[in-house]
């Protein structure tokens, strides 16, 4: 009787921080179960979590913030810099910026695992400092093009951080919650940058005013990260298992640390030092999971969402709307989208959110086919064409636009998680870069409607795909959703 007693107590004894790091014995995994039973009934707060979120969507505000800031002063910009009238030149000016967000994105990995997810987000902040004050104070073109490289670096590295940050800190329960404002974040950037330039504009050399206060959220983010916590899982990797449990604690109570602790010691525990090689997110185990992310990437991408944003201003035009107020609306539609999705990520989950987003974008497309074709009517048309783009950015930003960098993070392993985000986001730039150079060469020699059936295409394929291959995260563990697309051997 005595034996089974000491036998009992030796079950509950509590696992030393050092043991975490090696096979978790049997015994103390049953005693964390057991101990953390109640707990796990009831969800931790989302409270604690929240501000760390907020502050790590700056850098999503940023991106939306530098991807519209040029739109409205690019004339003005040409004059003063003196490129009025150079085509190439003003293109030059947008696409740089893309240029450096794709060597950004190609590092952004390797930078968030070894500097860690707070580092990575000052890291990122400092290129957009130093870029758009050079925006902001130069006299020449090249001065204006070393800029808005050095903010697309940044912006590059952004994304990344951000989407496994949101990850990785978030309860499993407002998980989705919280990477929806990833989303909304980033439309308050673009709708800020519109915005901006609307109490200045009657200052000689505005446009420097709209450069020079990015400067002040891209400061804020990095002096508030010295405050925030460290991604526990992160810091779990590196074997710094006491500094994990402290941060779980800052970010879910410290009554969930245990249990969560005991999450974490489930999966990886051998192999997560190990440096992660490209060839390996190529092939083998970890192939299917990064081939997914690739290709819900590429698929948002060819559904056509920014040669709509391109062509938007011009439609809006057409039915005697200016560019100003077409953006707004274009904006309004955007933030409602993704302000619903918010409500529904973790009520009616991610695959459905994405299923009927892209298939509503299809519909959306068919719309404007119909504006395009010869049979409708002139004033018929235009509405119809005006609609059709309210409708699929809407549908873009219940499902297409916010789950995609959510979902990502969710479903890759621990130990290849930043590194194989680093290449989906990759494989974003460069088909985001080939739609914006390609598309009015395309529109010039298919036409509208051939070309909107072809994004069309692409939005039913992307519906099937999802049906396929996705796999539903909503309200799971980390380390559930990796067990169900990688089972241990």
């Amino acid at each position: 009787m005595w034996e089974r007693q000491r036998e009992l107590s030796s079950m509950y004894k509590r696992v030393s921080s050092r043991d975490y790091t090696t096979v978790v014995d049997v015994a103390d995994s049953t005693a964390n179960i057991q101990e953390s039973m109640d707990l796990e009934a009831t969800n931790p707060t989302w409270k604690l979590s929240f501000p760390h979120v907020l502050v790590a969507t700056i850098t999503s505000f940023l991106f939306g913030y530098h991807l519209g800031v040029v739109n409205v002063p690019l004339e003005s910009i040409a004059l003063d810099l003196g490129f009025s009238g150079n085509t190439l030149a003003e293109g030059l000016v947008v696409s740089t910026c893309l240029g450096g967000a794709l060597i950004g994105s190609l590092f952004s990995g390797w930078i968030a695992d070894e500097v860690g997810r707070r580092r990575a987000f000052q890291l990122c902040t400092l290129p957009m400092i130093i870029g758009a004050s050079i925006s902001a104070a130069t006299g020449n073109l090249m001065g204006m093009l070393l800029g808005r490289f050095l903010v697309g670096t940044g912006m590059g590295i952004g994304p990344t951080v951000t989407a496994l940050y949101v990850t990785e800190v978030s309860p499993a329960f407002v998980r989705g919650t919280y990477g929806a404002f990833i989303q909304i974040a980033t439309c308050l950037g673009l709708m800020g940058s519109l915005l901006i330039g609307i109490p200045v504009k009657e200052i000689s050399g505005w446009w420097r005013v709209c450069f020079g206060v990015s400067t002040i959220p891209a400061a804020i983010l990095a002096l508030a990260m010295i405050l925030c916590a460290e991604s526990p899982h992160w810091l779990y990797k590196q074997g710094r298992t006491a500094e994990a449990e402290a941060e779980f604690e800052k970010l879910l109570g410290g009554s969930h640390v245990k249990s969560s602790m005991a999450e974490l010691s489930k999966l990886d525990r051998g192999d997560d030092t190990d440096t992660v090689k490209l060839e390996e997110l190529l092939h083998g185990r970890h192939f299917r999971v990064v081939f997914i992310g690739s290709t819900l990437f590429a698929l948002q991408q060819l559904s056509g969402i920014n040669a709509i944003f391109y062509f938007s201003s011009s439609v809006f035009k057409s039915a005697g709307v200016s560019s100003g107020l077409a953006n707004v609306f274009i904006g309004i539609a955007n933030l409602s989208g993704s302000i619903v999705a918010m409500v529904l990520m973790d009520k009616l989950g991610r695959k459905v959110l994405l299923e009927w987003s892209f298939f509503s974008m299809a519909v959306a497309m068919a719309v404007q086919v119909a504006a395009a074709s010869s049979y409708a009517q002139a004033s018929g048309a235009l509405y119809l064409s005006v609609g059709g783009m309210l409708m699929f950015v809407l549908a873009f930003a219940l499902g297409a636009g916010p789950v995609p960098g959510l979902l990502l993070p969710e479903i890759f392993p621990s130990r290849i998680r930043a590194k194989a985000m680093a290449v989906c986001m990759s494989v974003h730039w460069v088909i985001n870069f080939f739609v914006g150079l390609l598309f009015l060469r395309l529109l010039e020699q298919l036409g509208p409607q051939l070309l909107y059936s072809i994004f069309a295409t692409f939005c039913l394929m992307a519906v099937v795909f999802v049906k396929r291959n996705v796999v539903e995260t909503k309200g799971k563990s980390l380390q559930e959703i990796e067990i169900s697309l990688l089972p241990q051997d």
